[in-house]
């Protein structure tokens, strides 16, 4: 690609320095040649940099006892345990703080951050609430709320945002946003499925809808060995088997795309996709079929053992 081609050479000299295991001077020489535009030349910067050692203080020694507050991390982002009850009126209150705010700032940040974490501590009818009173618009038609939900990853706040979808009071765009949000939810849980599976049978089901939501199943069954007998996950993959009637006969082009996306669903699905495994069989084994559609059905096993399938994808001779 042209992004590709643009730096046409890049180079980085180093000379270190060092006594006595101490880094005494570095001295470092960067290049780098740029294309502007085709047929416009390039430019060429150079630069140089050095460091030198000045003085060595002496060690200082600290009190064993700080080290109690120390520990060992990952480098993910933590914020303290709210002991005190969050209430819907302080969140209220810390919404409408991000409109008032300047939108770079970092006051705009942190209250953002705040607001995540405060929703993660409301029930679901504390939050029901909280819309209702705070669905308003910032600035820039900005909604702080609509933004926050998606990072909130609790089963209160997914089924919030599943509410907000079925009942179409956000624009098109954030409702994308909802359902590939879906996929980065740590630990999802049933009631989180059982909430996102009546959206699959909306004729406005879109293939984000398809994927968030069974990128969702798989999460949740790569945690639970069982998941094909949680009645939530049977519910998903019974919408989607309705879908492929039997043997995925299709009639016509736009039958054959919907037909590949729920395929791709199923497949996306992971364990749970064992539970659709004779009708997958069957869409995978019927000559007559679109060559599209068997290789898709086949792909749909990509995530189930091949200790519970493998002998029934395809029958012999085919």
């Amino acid at each position: 690609s042209q992004s590709d081609q643009q730096i046409l050479s890049s180079q980085l000299e180093c000379v270190q320095s060092i006594k006595d295991g101490v880094l005494e001077e570095a001295t470092c020489s960067e290049s780098d040649r740029v294309a502007l535009f085709p047929l416009q030349g390039s430019a060429e910067t150079h630069t140089q940099s050095a460091l030198k050692l000045l003085q060595v203080e002496t060690q200082t020694l600290y009190n064993k006892g700080d080290s109690e507050d120390l520990y060992v991390t990952n480098i993910l982002y933590e914020r303290e345990v709210t002991k005190r009850e969050v209430t819907g009126a302080e969140v209220t209150e810390l919404v409408w703080k991000l409109c008032l705010a300047h939108s770079a700032s970092y006051e705009t940040a942190d209250l953002f951050m705040t607001l995540v974490f405060e929703l993660r501590h409301l029930s679901l009818e504390a939050l029901r609430a909280l819309w209702q009173r705070s669905s308003f618009k910032c600035r820039d038609n900005w909604q702080p709320l609509i933004d926050a939900l998606p990072s909130c990853a609790t089963e209160a706040c997914v089924v919030l945002m599943k509410d907000l979808i079925a009942s179409g009071e956000v624009e098109e765009d954030k409702i994308e946003y909802f359902f590939w949000s879906f996929s980065f939810i740590p630990n999802p849980t049933s009631g989180m499925i059982e909430s996102l599976a009546p959206l699959l049978k909306s004729p406005r089901a879109s293939q984000s809808c398809f994927l968030g939501v069974t990128t969702l199943v798989h999460r949740f069954c790569s945690a639970h060995s069982s998941c094909d007998t949680v009645p939530a996950v049977q519910s998903v993959m019974r919408t989607l088997g309705k879908f492929l009637r039997g043997n995925c006969t299709v009639q016509d082009s736009e039958h054959l795309s919907k037909m590949q996306l729920v395929l791709k669903a199923i497949g996306n699905a992971g364990l749970a996709a064992a539970l659709l495994a004779p009708a997958l069989s069957s869409c995978a084994s019927l000559r007559s079929h679109p060559t599209a559609i068997r290789l898709a059905a086949v792909h749909a096993f990509r995530r189930v053992p091949c200790s519970v399938t493998v002998s029934r994808v395809l029958p012999r001779g085919t």
